[in-house]
């Protein structure tokens, strides 16, 4: 497996991880837990927590403060906006996104959880499986998370008992099996005492599976992304035409998919010309070969008439391109969708401007049953509609490229994002 190089922590795979659940299930305390156990935490940051525990008219640490650092979050005891911490364990590098529980801010778990490579869903043990636990495993299944780890938390208030868990992990494995879910596991835990956080729990010994941290630690990402089609879009157009570099013609951005190397044969989109490449730079300087999800400079052997939102790829292995397509749609405004109505759309680096065709049904996030006969589209509903351009885009499914499959749409008259959609 290709691993990045990384100032500080070299050869070392980053994992990136979203956490997300009903209101109080824990979430912030689970995050709290790990930052702590691992010893990724200073002694002056502890110490802060320790003081505003001790205000706020708690009897211990509360962990969760780590996470929580908005006032109205510290007030209240929840997570409202999307909180991103950084870690390392002498195994792994980890991106932490701590998402809010509440209804009205599904949207910030879709942010959140977009690029995560593994999602941690808390479930509170003594309530069993409810509609957000419900509606935020869909949400990961629709986002293409590979990996997905159900911990069943507070399991000190059920008496550890192992019936509880079961019975939640059967309900779980009943509504996953409906879903394109790869990889899930089950874990029994308890955040507040640490119990199958990072150590192993002496009062749930009938668990005998793996503990978070261990599973965060080796669970294998390395075929996570797809690493088959080679997907380029240009970030930008370098040219310093400076006495040092006078005729330097570079085409800088994130690769999406695939591997690139010096004297590839490529194809530039949308124009079709072909060429090979010259050279790839890195920020260290030229590299032999160049993968997803590296940052590059790709330089070609011919002058060809490339620009931001073109796309490098293979003439044998093109994305789709068109200008019709459907997408399912996550609302994120609380105006609704407006069918024929037209809005900015971007996609990796393109923008256009597009309509809405149609709606064609919105999903119960319970049954997981097509609404058909419901346009209505509002505020977090996730619904599939059909979408046209005003140029071709080019674009795979989400499921086979989450980076090529992913639009969002902005409101042309304030700029707000209002939806973020997977093209199917």
């Amino acid at each position: 497996m290709r691993k990045i190089k990384d100032n500080g922590y070299q050869n070392m795979e980053l994992l990136r991880f979203t956490t997300a659940g009903s209101v109080d299930d824990g979430k912030s305390t689970l995050i709290g837990r790990l930052l702590y156990d691992s010893k990724a935490i200073f002694q002056d940051q502890y110490e802060s927590i320790k003081i505003s525990s001790f205000n706020s008219g708690c009897d211990h640490v509360n962990l969760a403060l780590l996470t929580d650092g908005l006032r109205a979050e510290r007030e209240q005891g929840i997570t409202i906006d999307v909180a991103y911490r950084y870690f390392a364990t002498p195994k792994r590098k980890f991106i932490i996104a701590d998402t809010p529980g509440h209804l009205q801010y599904t949207k910030n778990m879709v942010t959140g959880a977009s690029t995560a490579n593994l999602a941690v869903i808390l479930v509170d043990s003594r309530k069993g499986v409810i509609e957000q636990t419900k509606r935020h495993i869909f949400i990961a299944s629709l986002l293409g998370i590979p990996h997905l780890v159900i911990c069943v938390n507070k399991m000190d208030l059920v008496d550890y008992s192992q019936s509880v868990f079961e019975k939640i992990k059967n309900d779980l494995k009943a509504f996953a099996s409906k879903l394109d879910i790869q990889d899930i596991h089950f874990i029994p835990i308890c955040a507040l005492h640490g119990d199958n956080v990072v150590d192993k729990s002496k009062n749930m010994l009938w668990y005998k599976g793996s503990t978070l941290m261990y599973l965060l630690e080796t669970i294998h990402i390395g075929s996570d992304l797809n690493m088959v089609d080679c997907r380029f879009p240009v970030q930008y157009v370098i040219r310093p035409q400076s006495e040092e570099y006078p005729d330097y013609r570079g085409y800088a951005g994130r690769i999406a998919g695939g591997v690139y190397k010096p004297g590839d044969e490529v194809m530039v989109l949308p124009s079709g010309f072909t060429t090979k490449i010259k050279a790839i730079e890195g920020p260290e300087g030229t590299i032999k070969e160049a993968f997803a999800p590296m940052s590059a400079t790709i330089r070609l052997e011919d002058e060809l008439d490339v620009c931001r939102g073109d796309m490098i790829v293979r003439e044998n292995n093109v994305p789709e391109i068109s200008q019709d397509f459907d997408v399912m749609i996550c609302w994120m405004s609380n105006d609704k969708l407006e069918i024929n109505g037209k809005y900015i759309i971007k996609h990796t680096t393109r923008e256009a401007k597009c309509i809405v065709k149609n709606v064609l049904y919105k999903i119960d996030i319970n049954t997981l049953h097509r609404i058909k006969n419901d346009k209505d589209v509002g505020i977090n509903d996730i619904a599939r509609i059909s979408l046209r351009t005003t140029h071709p885009f080019f674009f795979d499914k989400y499921k086979l490229n989450r980076i090529t499959g992913s639009v969002i749409l902005i409101d042309e008259a304030n700029n707000n994002t209002v939806g973020a959609g997977m093209i199917i």
